[in-house]
């Protein structure tokens, strides 16, 4: 069968190769993949920024947001041919550790993790793949030709879940959202938002292209600049990594605010902050500034429930092409304009 891999850190080593039919090791579920979303983590790894192989092999097979159908089930997997799927990434630790033990796998203490198509266990985008049932989540029909987008969409729903139980710690009745990022999970995260009847504002420097049209048809508004956006934001989720964007847009939050970082910054660029300052107003504003990645199976749940909850006609607008997996170099080059890009698996 054909997969799309790479040479884990080789820069420009994407290439499709013959590969054998997937173990039996890999899980009973045989399921054959419909698509595969591309993402910044899938560039970077084609980049050489980091990946890497399964033990023994000298190639990764990429490839973490899928979109598959069963074709192999066995009796009691709670899964029957036929069933849309999505494959988690994260797998546990081996030791495991506290969280990796109690199924929080997204929590994990010492990193000893593996990620199919990111690091340590090949990925999703070969023409068939085997998965252990408690790592294919069965999503609604209907998510035919959305569904590829529910890997993006756990990342948002693990942030809001933890959003949400930080704000927990008082009397907290948050109306307003600040989103920076009009990228795929930035949209995502805004979506959720509104689902949640919050008056959701996003900020992304694009004027134009489908972007702007996307967050206003979710009836949230759309900024390109901070200083049009008022200083009173109860949740602020940060989708960008951009660093001097971090710092401004913890200057943008009402007292007791939550700020969840999901955008991972670059290394290695040197801004002037006052550190001290944004102590004083974190401190004497009960603010919280946290992380998030990655999401455990009930992020993934909750994810699928938010799709089906969604407009199809809007979550089909966020995948701006589907390419053919021959054309593998041009979904993953990009252009202008792209929202999510997804490969094709059908011949």
């Amino acid at each position: 069968m054909r997969a799309l891999t790479v040479t884990p850190g080789t820069p420009d080593s994407a290439a499709l190769r013959e590969v054998p039919e997937p173990p039996d090791d890999d899980g009973p579920v045989l399921v054959e993949t419909l698509s595969i979303g591309i993402c910044g983590t899938d560039r970077e790894i084609v980049s050489g920024a980091y990946g890497q192989a399964p033990e023994g092999a000298d190639h990764l097979v990429i490839g973490h947001e899928s979109l598959g159908r069963v074709r192999e089930a066995p009796e009691g997997s709670g899964l029957a041919e036929g069933d849309l799927v999505v494959g988690i990434v994260r797998r546990p630790d081996p030791v495991p550790c506290a969280n990796c033990a109690a199924g929080e796998w997204d929590m994990c203490r010492n990193g000893r993790y593996t990620e199919r198509g990111i690091q340590g266990r090949h990925g999703y985008a070969s023409e068939r793949y085997r998965i252990h049932p408690e790592y294919a989540v069965r999503i609604d029909p209907e998510l035919d030709r959305v569904g590829v987008l529910m890997e993006p969409t756990t990342v948002v729903a693990k942030a809001w879940e933890h959003i949400e139980r930080i704000g927990q710690r008082a009397a907290w009745s948050p109306r307003r959202v600040l989103v920076t990022g009009a990228g795929p999970i930035g949209l995502l995260a805004a979506l959720l938002g509104v689902q949640r009847g919050l008056d959701v504002r996003v900020l992304d420097r694009v004027e134009s292209g489908p972007k702007p049209d996307l967050v206003r048809a979710l009836g949230a508004s759309y900024h390109t600049d901070l200083s049009e956006v008022d200083d009173d934001a109860d949740i602020v989720v940060e989708c960008t990594g951009a660093a001097p964007l971090i710092a401004d847009v913890m200057a943008h939050n009402a007292h007791n605010a939550v700020v969840c970082l999901t955008g991972v910054s670059a290394q290695g660029r040197d801004l002037p902050v006052d550190v001290g300052g944004l102590n004083r107003s974190i401190v004497l504003q009960n603010d919280v500034v946290f992380g998030s990645v990655n999401a455990n199976r009930r992020h993934y749940e909750q994810a699928a429930d938010a799709l089906a909850k969604a407009d199809r006609g809007w979550l089909e607008r966020l995948i701006s092409r589907t390419v053919p997996l021959d054309d593998f170099a041009d979904a993953l080059a990009g252009r202008d304009g792209d929202v999510k890009v997804v490969l094709g698996f059908s011949r």
